[in-house]
């Protein structure tokens, strides 16, 4: 899939909220806070028990491109599209996923984290990239230095960035969009805190205005 191609399924938006969802009944309130604070897209990981349904949950707000997260097999890649999963990221290259994302019509972003994984994309086709996990990696240095050898590579990073990093990130002309995990956390959905999550979703997706 190419950058175009994931870029019409996240709607053009450079933010792209990581969501690792404990219950169901979190899905809908949570759906409606992103989407009130201004998220387009939004990635669910298939972390929990409950996460194919709530993939189906906020799929079905309508209010969000969803797509899941932390797709390790190609029966999760199966499971995930059928609840209406319209992308599928993974921690790392593995190329029936990848191939399983094809034959489902869905973008598929795997992680990479060296430039060995980077020819492995390549090699495959494809054109775009989860740097993953991008703060422990090194950080922005990182991806500045792994889009050097590979003009032609679009980025995705996502682990351990927050509201401070995301800026010099953005301002990458490899960076498709950001991931973040802190927009919603394990402890804001525990409490309820929706008009939190919301909060936060607002003041990112205005940081990611040019």
């Amino acid at each position: 899939m190419t950058h175009h191609a994931l870029s019409a399924v996240l709607a053009g938006a450079r933010l792209l909220p990581v969501l690792t969802v404990p219950s169901v009944a979190s899905a809908g309130p949570l759906a409606e806070a992103l989407a009130t604070g201004g998220a387009r897209c939004a990635e669910v990981t298939f972390r929990t028990p409950q996460a194919e349904q709530v993939v189906k949950v906020m799929a079905a707000h309508g209010g969000l491109t969803v797509g899941a997260g932390t797709v390790l097999t190609t029966e999760q890649a199966e499971r995930a599209v059928a609840a209406g999963a319209r992308f599928l990221v993974s921690p790392g290259f593995d190329i029936e996923v990848v191939d399983k994302g094809r034959e489902l019509g869905v973008p598929v972003v795997p992680g990479a984290a060296t430039a060995t994984e980077l020819m492995h994309a390549l090699k495959a086709g494809l054109d775009t990239v989860k740097l993953f996990p991008a703060e422990p990696l090194g950080g922005i240095g990182t991806l500045r230095a792994l889009a050097a050898p590979f003009p032609q590579m679009g980025f995705v990073p996502t682990g351990g960035i927050g509201p401070e990093q995301m800026s010099a990130y953005l301002a990458h002309p490899a960076v498709l969009a950001v991931g973040g995990s802190w927009l919603a956390t394990r402890a804001h959905l525990e409490r309820g805190a929706y008009d939190e999550i919301r909060r936060l979703t607002a003041e990112a997706v205005e940081r990611t205005a040019p």
